[in-house]
């Protein structure tokens, strides 16, 4: 093989390792932004010059060959640092730039993340910004995210964390239902109410709460549960149960339900343990090099949302 055809196929076994890294050609087309006839095409030259197999193709997805993943394998770290080189230099220029690609919960993102990005971007107008909402735990570095936002009590030691502020975990329910189905006055009393709950690894839902040195467990079950706060929120407005709620799917609601009266705090008094996580952070996989578009990212939330969302004290009791 001549030096010049293996000049033209080095876009080739880029495309390579971003296939391996996606699992499909849908996937791998779409992270490159070209189309999956085109990434076919890549694959096709780069097996005919090879002259071996370097994929195997089935319905669902796609494995390398043993000689497919020996040059993924060989080829990866360069291809790591030129993408590391490349982002060096461009962190040269004065301002922030790039794409930016970022991964965050659904309801989170929905209620306080997507309404603050407009200003972010007018700040910064030459990031472009790649948003998922996904309540998926992704693999940052396999997917090629920049950042992630992550509602959690402890961020991966293999990872860089970044706290963005505190949270609190609040009980609630509408003033309608508690006229139908009472107050409860302990934790105990949720046995006998609709709990709503967002659904976890464990066989039975509970809710633990203390108070005074008292530590209580109570197992609840309710008309819903669903993995989503909005959901859980909006069932409660509808008079469905008790919800349990990170403040941040309320601080939207404090001047118009809340103050309305149609949503109160249930057992004030005591303290929930356990429920939702107290941190919201960024995290990044670890390089030596952090663009900038990141880091004014990152600085520009720790500010948006350094008070935290203070919705505990709008409730009423």
């Amino acid at each position: 093989m001549n030096e010049q055809k293996i000049n033209e196929l080095w876009s080739h076994l880029h495309w390579l390792t971003v296939l391996a890294q996606q699992g499909s050609y849908t996937a791998a087309a779409a992270r490159l932004g070209v189309s999956k006839a085109a990434m076919s095409q890549r694959m096709a030259d780069l097996e005919r010059t090879a002259g071996v197999p370097l994929v195997r193709r089935t319905t669902r997805s796609v494995r390398l060959t043993e000689a497919g993943q020996r040059l993924v394998d060989d080829t990866r770290a360069p291809f790591e640092q030129i993408a590391q080189s490349f982002a060096q230099v461009r962190d040269l220029a004065d301002a922030p730039q790039g794409l930016l690609r970022v991964t965050a919960p659904v309801a989170f993102a929905r209620q306080q993340l997507v309404p603050r990005l407009a200003d972010f971007l007018r700040e910064y107008p030459d990031v472009r910004l790649e948003l998922e909402l996904s309540d998926r735990l992704s693999s940052l570095a396999t997917e090629g995210f920049d950042l992630a936002i992550r509602h959690t009590a402890a961020p991966p030691d293999t990872h860089v964390a970044w706290t963005l502020c505190a949270t609190r975990s609040l009980l609630v329910a509408s003033r309608a239902y508690l006229r139908k189905r009472g107050t409860p006055l302990r934790p105990e009393d949720l046995r006998t109410h609709s709990c709503l709950h967002y659904p976890r690894a464990q066989d039975t839902p509970a809710w633990t709460f203390e108070h005074a040195g008292e530590r209580v467990t109570v197992p609840v079950s309710g008309v819903l549960s669903a993995n989503n706060s909005e959901a859980l929120r909006d069932a409660a407005l509808a008079g469905l149960g008790i919800a349990l709620l990170p403040d941040f799917s309320l601080q939207n609601y404090v001047s118009k339900s809340l103050r309305a009266s149609k949503l109160v705090s249930v057992l004030p008094d005591w303290q929930l343990v356990g429920g939702y996580a107290d941190q919201l952070y960024a995290i990044r996989p670890y390089t030596a090099h952090v663009p900038r578009a990141v880091t004014a990212f990152v600085n520009y939330l720790r500010q948006a949302l350094a008070g935290g969302f203070g919705v505990g004290e709008d409730l009423e009791k």
